[in-house]
């Protein structure tokens, strides 16, 4: 089992908005804003149903990434 470095706080995901150029906030696992009960889920587990087929196998861990400006949102994966 593979861990997150900006999970467990070994690392502080930055990136900046595509649309506007202000720094973004990381919202944590984008699997746990699935359910009530995703964010208690294992996490290998979760990722065989998250939508993304490759994470599981190239260790990566989908983080969503929010503007606080202009509302824009994406996905990063980060590298476990």
């Amino acid at each position: 089992m593979a861990i997150c470095p900006v999970c467990n706080g070994f690392e502080k995901l930055e990136a900046t908005c595509s649309s506007c150029e202000k720094n973004m906030e990381d919202s944590g696992r984008i699997m746990d804003f699935y359910d009530d009960y995703s964010a208690y889920m294992p996490i290998d587990q979760m990722k065989l149903e998250d939508g993304y087929p490759q994470d599981y196998q190239k260790e990566e861990c989908p983080h969503l990434l929010k503007c606080p400006s202009c509302g824009y949102d994406e996905v990063k994966f980060i590298k476990e």
